[in-house]
């Protein structure tokens, strides 16, 4: 076969392939033309959505970092003259930045931001002497599926429960962190914390003998160096 015959037929391959594609298209021009309008439509919603999580990130992150901004706010000397943004008490801070974290909260609580003002929240309504609350809400954070948040409600929880009598669920939070450890709350921190918790309660065996596994095991570390202090009482 000559290669001009070749060619010839080539190009009548290409041109019946055509044609098929042609004729698919115009009989299901319909399906076509649905097919493509609602992937055009997925389109531009995914975008809209794209666009609105920003928008309302970049809202929320500016609310909580105003909150933040109020919960470590100055507080006033004695005798001076009122000022704005510097509080007369840790009260009267505490209260104002619980109102703003809450507002977050409630307004962006599906969002990463709104989920760390709940952790505040918790956190000033403990402040507050409100425990109830507080509990409500640092249990919610402590079931987090970011760690590092849960973790730092865990460690607020404990504390509540330990306040209000309830020492044992205290010490399975710590357990739980021990267990699954975070950059933000570190199983020695959780070690000392629990060791405290024994010695405060009149366990003093089970408190020297959990900073003497934690020197031997954190033997360069700031845990280990704290665990080590407890045990010569050099605190």
């Amino acid at each position: 076969m000559d290669t001009q015959t070749r060619h010839a037929l080539k190009g009548d391959k290409f041109a019946q392939a055509t044609k098929t594609s042609v004729n698919w298209v115009s009989g299901h021009r319909s399906n076509v033309m649905q097919w493509a309008i609602s992937a055009a439509v997925v389109l531009v919603v995914g975008v809209a959505l794209i666009v609105l999580w920003n928008v309302r990130e970049t809202a929320a992150e500016a609310a909580l970092g105003s909150a933040l901004d109020t919960y470590a706010a100055p507080l006033a000397m004695p005798g001076q003259p009122a000022q704005s943004g510097v509080y007369a008490t840790s009260a009267d801070r505490s209260k104002a930045a619980n109102q703003q974290f809450q507002a977050v909260t409630d307004k962006y609580g599906w969002l990463p931001e709104g989920a760390k003002a709940r952790y505040f929240t918790g956190v000033t309504d403990q402040e507050l002497g409100q425990t109830s609350a507080a509990e409500t809400e640092l249990k919610k954070v402590a079931g987090s599926w970011n760690r590092n948040l849960a973790n730092l409600a865990k460690v607020a929880l404990a504390s509540i429960y330990h306040q209000t009598n309830r020492d044992q669920q205290a010490i399975d939070l710590y357990n739980e962190i021990i267990a699954k450890p975070s950059d933000t709350v570190t199983a020695g921190t959780a070690q000392l914390d629990l060791a405290d918790l024994y010695a405060a309660t009149g366990k003093q065996d089970q408190a020297r003998a959990l900073w003497a596994k934690l020197k031997d095991s954190d033997k360069d570390g700031a845990a280990g160096s704290i665990a080590a202090q407890k045990l010569t009482g050099k605190e």
